[in-house]
């Protein structure tokens, strides 16, 4: 198992807590990604939305890609995953970016690409938003065109959406053939499109039930292609770690007493663009990416014997939620990996 934890960019990640004491700074995103290091974390994910989709449109959220290019020059080992979505993106400046990054940060550069589902973000922002499918189709020939620039020296293509003609790139990125392609979709066309064109499964927190069922399903497609087998399959998850479970139910209570406000601004967009294997609740949207459907809930001790179910079902990458971050953050990395895997504590007491 890796231990890997979204960024915090949008101030938190909890809909009903108006202040997380997590600011939404590169200078507390630099402290996160740090410490992360120093504790032993494998990978930071950063959500790329110019709205804020947590505490409300009107607050403050940090630019994705700047961020992930400042980080990379003040890291040195942990994986930056950057979330990408085609319809705010030209391919061929987001390939050449990629691999200027990805030099950035000596081949720790990745990719979570995402097709979209915030109808009144894209209107604000200029981006291209059209139905379910064919977001997704964009997304296939994006996906071909940053993988024609990465591998071959001149590149043309000639598509429904993209064209190039003779492009070159260079220098090419640190990593080969390609930086990591992660991407999560539950839809038949999303599955598809991942299964043939991506190298790793990402998932918004499930049971784990579902999260083996997802798994299973998409180790068959993928072997109906002619790709190697994914390379990882990951899983959000929020941890609430207390020394009793009644502090952890307590705290739980807590951040699910749901208040209407502009917090839930994108809950009806992300409800309705998107096609959802599992009905989403108000409740189970107060934590951002269905965090809380894991059940990461209770002692050390407990969420760890959860986190080995899901390395059983076949979870390899636990991308995860704190708040407040660096306060939790290293909770868990002192008191939970430990007892995942023995030599984490070592990492931990660094």
């Amino acid at each position: 198992m890796k231990f890997g934890f979204w960024l915090p960019i949008f101030g938190g990640w909890l809909r009903n807590v108006e202040d997380e004491n997590m600011p939404p700074t590169f200078d507390y995103a630099k402290k996160v990604i740090q410490q992360a290091e120093q504790l032993g974390y494998d990978t930071t994910l950063i959500a790329e939305l110019f709205l804020n989709d947590i505490k409300g449109p009107q607050e403050d959220t940090l630019e994705a890609w700047s961020t992930a290019a400042a980080l990379a020059a003040v890291t040195e080992k942990i994986e930056i995953m950057t979330a990408i979505r085609p319809g705010f993106h030209n391919p061929a400046i987001a390939a050449k970016a990629t691999a200027n990054i990805d030099h950035i940060s000596n081949g720790r550069f990745t990719l979570n690409v995402v097709s979209a589902w915030w109808e009144e973000e894209a209107r604000q922002y200029g981006g291209i938003f059209t139905e379910h499918d064919e977001r997704y189709d964009r997304t296939k020939e994006f996906i071909e065109v940053l993988k024609g620039l990465w591998t071959e020296d001149s590149f043309s293509y000639d598509g429904k959406y993209y064209q190039l003609k003779d492009t070159r790139l260079f220098p090419k990125p640190v990593q080969r053939p390609n930086p990591i392609l992660y991407a999560g979709g539950e839809s038949p066309k999303g599955k598809e499109v991942i299964s043939s064109h991506c190298d790793a499964y990402v998932m918004h927190g499930g049971t784990v039930e579902e999260v083996s069922a997802k798994i299973a399903g998409m180790k068959e497609k993928r072997a109906e292609t002619s790709n190697q087998p994914f390379q990882s399959f990951g899983m959000a998850a929020y941890v609430i770690c207390r020394d009793t479970e009644e502090e952890a139910q307590a705290e739980l209570a807590r951040i699910t007493d749901v208040k209407e406000s502009e917090a839930y601004a994108g809950f009806k967009d992300f409800t309705s663009k998107s096609q959802l294997e599992q009905q989403l609740q108000l409740q189970d949207y107060s934590v951002s990416n269905r965090g809380l459907r894991p059940n990461l809930v209770g002692t050390p001790e407990q969420i760890a014997n959860r986190i080995k179910e899901y390395e059983k079902a076949g979870v390899d990458l636990l991308l995860l939620q704190f708040s407040p971050q660096l306060e939790e953050m290293e909770r868990f990395a002192k008191q939970v990996m430990p007892l995942v895997h023995p030599q984490a504590e070592e990492l931990a007491k660094a």
